[in-house]
């Protein structure tokens, strides 16, 4: 129900309802200069209450992302998986202030987007349209609002910006896998973790988490269930998404060179452990670079988690299908792998449509 009334010249606009308990709320605006403006208020109002928008609340679009955070996201996170989260939380506050939720328009929301993008890769914008898109959907089924301000909003970033992988030609591959096989022994464990990123492109965490029960040595096989916390010492943890557990083929010659340091130990032991030591990606990246130098390879931008790129490239470069190598990374989809490969790709795109031009040359 609503109720007008002008005061000092102005018209104020009222309006009554009862929640689901019975419980009378009041809402009300006042300012208006014609009594029209105030009905226009009143009806906007009511209509929102017929499709269950919660008009009591109207929290500060900030506060509100960042408890949708902590409700829905935190509770499911390892403590190194926060901190995109966590950025983007401070972007959020950074681009809306105390703006309220309710009143961000599309063309708002467009426009931050767009100031954000100055400073920014796409990835990076994406990512953070990717959060606010979410939020904005539970915003939603909260009754808080009913209109989705970031459908149809394009990203705007900064091409300088943009971050292109580095990785190896198969020529460089052979030469890394060369000087890091002719430097193996048993207690030089960062040699043995380099060689399986080469031939897996598993991450990080999960190749220093793989215990030996994960290799079945007949069927030529890595299960790989789970990852090790090396930078919070937390020992074994989920792998970073539930799409991430796998079990990936492998080569005999890979297989051949980590049975070195398979000498009483157990199934449950961990491949890569040495006592006494806790192996932190730094570590094995100076030993990378050490590598890398001896093979003659000079990528100034190069570092561990490019031998997963470099895993990619080859496989790409071989003709092995998309499909198939986002199931051997553990994408959840294969959206994510030509996302993040995109620059492979589009390359290797290029080579084909110069081959399939040649063979209908041929026609």
């Amino acid at each position: 129900m609503a109720n007008f009334m002008k005061r000092n010249g102005k018209w104020q606009a009222r309006v009554s309802w009862r929640d689901a308990d019975g419980k009378l709320h009041q809402k009300s605006k006042a300012g208006f200069a014609t009594k029209a403006q105030a009905k226009l208020y009143a009806a906007e109002l009511e209509s929102e209450l017929g499709k269950g928008v919660d008009v009591s609340a109207d929290p500060v679009f900030a506060d509100y992302f960042e408890q949708w955070y902590k409700t829905y996201r935190e509770p499911h996170l390892t403590k190194s998986s926060k901190y995109q989260y966590t950025t983007s939380i401070k972007s959020v506050k950074k681009l809306f202030g105390n703006t309220k939720l309710k009143s961000i328009s599309r063309t708002a929301f467009q426009q931050a987007i767009n100031e954000y993008g100055k400073n920014h890769a796409k990835r990076t914008v994406a990512r953070l349209h990717s959060y606010i898109r979410s939020c904005v959907k539970t915003a939603i089924a909260d009754g808080i609002i009913n209109r989705d301000f970031t459908h149809g909003v394009q990203l705007s970033y900064n091409g300088s910006n943009e971050y292109h992988v580095e990785y190896l030609s198969i020529d460089e591959i052979k030469r890394l896998i060369k000087v890091v096989t002719d430097d193996l022994s048993p207690d030089n464990i960062p040699a043995y973790i380099i060689l399986t990123a080469i031939y897996t492109g598993a991450r990080f965490g999960e190749i220093v988490g793989l215990t030996w029960d994960d290799v079945d040595f007949d069927a030529r096989t890595i299960t790989i269930n789970k990852t090790w916390d090396y930078r919070l010492h937390q020992g074994f943890m989920p792998t970073k998404t539930p799409h991430s557990i796998r079990t990936i083929i492998v080569n005999d010659k890979f297989l051949s060179l980590i049975a070195q340091l398979k000498h009483g130990v157990q199934p449950t032991d961990r491949i890569f452990n040495l006592k006494g030591s806790t192996f932190f990606n730094q570590k094995v990246n100076r030993c990378l670079h050490k590598y890398l130098k001896q093979a003659g390879i000079d990528k100034q931008g190069f570092h561990f988690h490019s031998l997963r790129h470099s895993h990619v490239a080859y496989l790409l470069s071989q003709g092995v299908d998309l499909y198939a190598i986002s199931k051997r990374l553990g994408h959840a989809n294969m959206s994510i792998t030509s996302n993040t490969y995109a620059y492979f790709i589009d390359e290797y795109k290029r080579k084909s449509d110069s081959l399939i031009k040649d063979k209908l040359d041929k026609l």
